[in-house]
């Protein structure tokens, strides 16, 4: 028995086998890095040249993320508003109109508008340092404002666009973030060819509370609608301040 043991487990000399080298001999560029290991290569740096943030380059700092909404009636300048100033590539839903919808849209005042949000916009913003807006449009038509409450839950705040030619359609927005509760601006989208009204008198149009604020801006130009957010977000702010 003890024999049979010797030679099942006896190294047969004429087997050439190569001797592994030692452990401190092996390069250590020869050791893959592995996922979590302490001597794993870390990713690149944020090159401030490139347009990096503070809180970006500066690791024991996270960003404050804040939620907006943008509202207001169909085709008074959402969609637009949210592209002119997200920093990164903006979702859009837009889908093209058909004759369906010509008897519940209205395109007098805006004739050459071809496509319409049937969901949601979204774009995002570095505002101070590393307050960071996410901003959501909503869609303008009757038909889909069953999404606003899943749109505006977590927002701090509202802009409610309105055009000066049918002031009438920003009212229901108004309605709705009085109900509940949400603090909201005006922002007047002004369009060529059309009468510049002073913010008191939109007020007055609108009827809305003095400590409502009411801008003129141009939602086309970035630095206009950074002016909003920012009257948006010290707004909210003072409204509540906890």
């Amino acid at each position: 028995m003890d024999s049979a043991v010797s030679d099942a487990t006896a190294v047969d000399p004429a087997v050439d086998t190569p001797a592994a080298p030692p452990a401190d001999t092996v390069p250590a560029a020869a050791i893959p890095a592995q996922p979590g290991r302490a001597d794993a290569e870390p990713g690149p740096e944020p090159d401030p040249e490139d347009g990096a943030q503070d809180w970006q380059l500066d690791h024991s700092r996270a960003p404050i993320a804040t939620k907006i909404v943008v509202a207001g009636g169909f085709g008074v300048g959402k969609t637009t508003f949210v592209r002119a100033v997200s920093e990164i590539t903006p979702l859009q839903t837009e889908a093209l109109m058909t004759r369906a919808s010509e008897e519940t849209d209205d395109l007098t005042a805006t004739p050459d508008k071809l496509t319409t949000t049937v969901a949601m916009d979204f774009g995002r913003i570095t505002l101070d340092n590393d307050l960071v807006l996410y901003v959501f449009g909503t869609p303008g038509q009757q038909r889909f404002w069953f999404m606003w409450d899943d749109l505006v839950r977590g927002a701090i705040g509202a802009i409610v666009l309105a055009d000066t030619r049918r002031l009438t359609d920003c009212f229901p927005a108004l309605d709705y973030f009085e109900s509940c509760g949400l603090p909201y601006v005006v922002a007047v989208n002004h369009f060529e060819g059309t009468p510049r009204f002073d913010p008191e008198d939109v007020r007055e149009a609108l009827t809305i509370t003095p400590e409502v604020p009411v801008v003129i801006m141009d939602a086309r130009k970035r630095y206009s609608v950074v002016e909003t957010l920012l009257a948006m977000v010290e707004h909210a702010l003072s409204a509540t301040p906890e």
